[in-house]
């Protein structure tokens, strides 16, 4: 497992984000808010962190929904997997959103996302007139049926 130092700011009261457990790929990160806000059926709205961060060059911040807010209460992020760029340097938030039939109140606190931190790879595109020929082709959405 591979380790990388990242520099961050914390302007919450809250704790850094952590992992939950020791096999987890995504930290815990919570709600920074002076008073609960509360999302009504499919609104949605920025929830701060107080968190800001530096990455290296070469490393994206993913920003994913926690699967229990999803199941038990239909709040998701718009934007999933969020990224936060290596060179961004303003407070992170979080775009939520509630899916469900009713309304849920975010509070102070309370862990409302994870951040998964990966390596990408820029590409340099090679322009031509003809790429490989696979066995899918150009089979699209649901090619493969459904069994």
């Amino acid at each position: 497992m591979n380790h990388l130092k990242v520099k961050i700011i914390n302007k919450s009261k809250n704790p850094l984000p952590t992992y939950e457990t020791h096999g987890a790929a995504g930290m815990d990160v919570r709600a920074s808010l002076e008073a609960p806000v509360t999302l009504g059926p499919l609104e949605r709205a920025l929830i701060p962190t107080g968190l800001y961060m530096q990455l290296p060059q070469g490393y994206e911040c993913q920003v994913r929904p926690r699967s229990g807010l999803a199941l038990r209460h239909g709040l998701s992020l718009v934007n999933t997997p969020g990224t936060v760029d290596a060179d961004y340097r303003g407070e992170i938030g979080i775009i939520m959103i509630n899916l469900s039939n009713e309304p849920y109140t975010i509070t102070d606190g309370e862990r409302i996302a994870q951040f998964v931190i990966k390596e990408y790879t820029r590409v340099e595109w090679e322009v031509v007139d003809e790429i490989d020929h696979t066995k899918r082709g150009d089979g699209a959405f649901g090619h493969t049926g459904t069994e």
